[in-house]
């Protein structure tokens, strides 16, 4: 047992580091890219697509890639998925119109839908039962950590070195995080066996009420996040006059703070209601994203920043916990993990485009009034469907 421990760990570590290397790249043009989009001619609903189109390409694959790493092992699509990121993101430098930002950011899509459901699952797959919400809390905050540097370091390379400099360091990093998982994750031989069961179908999966509620939940969350990050950088240099790294700032606070509280969250879902935790989460993302909509100064929008991050905190770890002991479950860890990746997906298009429309119709503070209506009506969907398996709901 011991030694099976000490090899999890290792595992575990090198998912973490492979993982943040990945998303702080990806974090570090987050924050420049409307902004570029803009200062090329795009309209809002262009602006929406360069955050939509890599969302709606990786959805389209997926729920393959998540099947297919139940069946044959993690490890293959993590390494490759992480090269061809690393690769498309130099085309970036490239880039001349909207247009082909869009074409970019759809390819890039294709590789991220390789990376982050796949490493959860193996993720999850070396979690202990009982240590669920701990475990994916402490996990998490590779992505949570990466997603609020990589804002920051954008913008201070942007405003020293130049666009080019950012898109060059997140091929970069990315590649590093390919390094990693390549020469230090075991083979596919060390993981466990794949095809000694049928695998679930998939409509008893998606017809689950719990992955259902997770899937709905997952979706309004990341709508938050699309609009968010797609228009608030927008929005505050327009009304604020701010630089593009205190931009990046603005964009990494919640991120950040949410990221802080995975591991006391995590222990505290492991010991408490996980559902009654996520609508509690949620209710409060909701209320942040309203505080955008009527903020009136820099302070405001500050304010409402670290309270995302709060709802983000309290809900994400109980969230991923859910999804790991319904994986195990359903003997389907990958597929489960695919699904919430679609969801926030779905939700990153939804949420950027759909804002987009809301601000070239209206103005761009209806586009986070849309976001407070979607994210409370999605947390009330979650509320009745989903159930933790513990029976704590009872309680």
């Amino acid at each position: 047992m011991e030694v099976t421990e000490r090899i999890n760990k290792k595992i575990f570590s090198i998912l973490f580091f492979s993982l943040f290397s990945a998303v702080l790249g990806m974090g570090a043009v987050v924050p420049l890219l409307p902004v570029y989009a803009k200062n090329l001619g795009a309209t809002g609903l262009y602006i929406g697509f360069v955050f939509g189109a890599f969302s709606l390409s990786r959805t389209i694959l997926l729920p393959v890639f998540g099947r297919l790493s139940d069946k044959y092992g993690r490890k293959p699509f993590i390494v490759f998925g992480l090269l061809i990121y690393s690769l498309i993101s130099l085309c970036f430098v490239f880039a001349k119109t909207v247009e082909s930002i869009i074409i970019i950011r759809f390819v890039h899509g294709f590789s991220s839908a390789m990376i982050m459901p796949v490493v959860q699952a193996y993720a999850g797959d070396i979690t202990p039962k009982g240590k669920e919400g701990i475990s994916m809390g402490t996990f998490n905050i590779s992505i949570f950590f990466g997603l609020s540097a990589g804002p920051i370091l954008g913008g201070i390379v942007n405003s020293y070195y130049g666009m080019n400099a950012a898109f060059l360091g997140m091929s970069g990093l990315v590649f590093i995080g390919f390094l990693l998982a390549y020469f230090m994750l075991p083979p596919v031989s060390a993981e466990k066996k794949r095809g000694e069961a049928k695998l679930t179908k998939w409509r008893k999966i998606i017809t689950d009420k719990d992955v259902a509620g997770l899937f709905i939940f997952r979706f309004v969350y990341t709508s938050c996040i699309g609009i968010i990050w797609s228009f608030m950088p927008i929005f505050a240099g327009d009304n604020f006059a701010v630089s593009s790294a205190y931009i990046g700032l603005l964009v990494a606070i919640g991120v950040f703070i949410s990221g802080l509280m995975h591991i006391p969250m995590g222990y505290v879902a492991d010991r408490v209601s996980k559902t009654k935790l996520i609508t509690i989460g949620g209710l409060i993302t909701g209320l942040s994203v309203l505080l955008i909509e009527r903020s009136g100064s820099l302070n405001d929008i500050i304010i409402a920043s670290v309270l995302f991050g709060v709802g983000g905190g309290i809900s994400t770890p109980g969230v991923m916990s859910l999804s790991v002991i319904k994986g195990k479950q359903k003997k389907a860890m990958g597929t489960v993990m695919a699904l919430l990746t679609m969801a926030h997906s779905l939700g990153m298009f939804v949420g950027s485009v759909g804002a987009g429309i809301m601000m070239d119709i209206f103005n761009l503070r209806y586009a986070f009034f849309f976001g407070t209506v979607l994210m409370t009506v999605g947390t009330i969907a979650f509320a009745i469907l989903a159930k933790d398996p513990s029976g704590k709901d009872e309680i």
